[in-house]
């Protein structure tokens, strides 16, 4: 046999296993998802691959600000979605994400929790200026963070200026991401946390006590999400991000204890308004909060 016709079989044997052996390989989406997301998007991704049975998703799950940082410095990935603006913000101005990509997909709000096995008598925010308390927070410079210092500043017309600085006096412990603060707390290695309200669910459900913080004092949390300029994979980011955004992808967020976004119509008065009454404020905001409104 010659060599020119040895080849040609080769050739050929080795283009028929290929199209007997399988088909070809999966398309791979890489996801950098805030730790808030965890079981959300774990849910939400085998929803997405029942009908992208060529799909493999890949889901890494940090602190946003964490997320952030290594989409910055270059990791490859098709999609981020944040539990806060400005971490999206801090991409963006970096140039992997286009500002015109971003969408709102849902939103989370703060609650307080306290171990089941604590002794801390807790009833309110206001009583974790106690000095018995050990409070653990998640890290500054998280999304969580954030919101949290926002929320305890909120409280200083109410209980006195310094009223942030006498619950911080109490903070043991900081943590890298909200579930690690839900675990201590759960654990009862600290008395008391502040968390997203779809953090307290599911097995850890039983081992915290979750306390409501006021509206007029809690912090509406916005989840942006958008897909990386230079993804491998556009068209499936593209439809991951459009399935995130149907109903039935926003009751797996819901069932996760998240609230599903809504869209504000922007009303421009033509005459100056008179100032807003508080009892007007409490109203409008419960209208328009989507954790709050039914």
């Amino acid at each position: 046999m010659s060599l020119c016709r040895y080849l040609l079989l080769l050739l050929i044997a080795n283009i028929h296993l290929v199209s007997v052996s399988g088909q070809a390989p999966a398309q791979q989406l890489t996801i950098y998802a805030a730790t808030s997301l965890t079981d959300a998007f774990e849910s939400l991704s085998a929803a997405f691959i029942e009908n992208q049975s060529d799909a493999e998703i890949l889901l890494n799950f940090a602190s946003s600000s964490t997320l952030a940082a290594q989409i910055s410095a270059g990791a490859p990935a098709d999609i981020f979605a944040s539990a806060n603006e400005k971490q999206m913000t801090l991409v963006i101005d970096d140039g992997r994400i286009n500002a015109d990509d971003v969408a709102i997909f849902a939103h989370n709000q703060l609650v307080l929790i306290l171990s089941v096995i604590s002794a801390a008598d807790v009833t309110a925010v206001e009583d974790l200026t106690d000095d018995s308390i050990l409070l653990v927070l998640a890290a500054r410079g998280t999304p969580i963070r954030a919101y949290t210092d926002a929320m305890f500043a909120s409280h200083n017309s109410d209980f006195g200026a310094d009223f942030q600085d006498r619950v911080m006096r109490n903070l043991v412990s900081e943590e890298s991401n909200v579930r690690q603060v839900v675990t201590r707390v759960a654990l009862g290695e600290a008395d008391a946390g502040i968390v997203y309200q779809s953090d307290v669910l599911g097995t850890v459900s039983d081992q915290l006590i979750t306390i409501p913080i006021a509206d007029q004092h809690n912090q509406l949390a916005s989840y942006p999400i958008a897909p990386l300029s230079d993804s491998a994979n556009p068209q499936l980011a593209a439809q991951f991000i459009d399935f995130i955004l149907t109903e039935p992808a926003q009751a797996i967020l819901r069932d996760a204890g998240f609230c599903s976004p809504v869209i504000l119509d922007e009303v421009q008065p033509t005459d100056p308004t008179p100032e807003p009454t508080p009892d007007a404020v409490e109203e409008t905001a419960a209208e328009t909060n989507p954790c709050t409104a039914e």
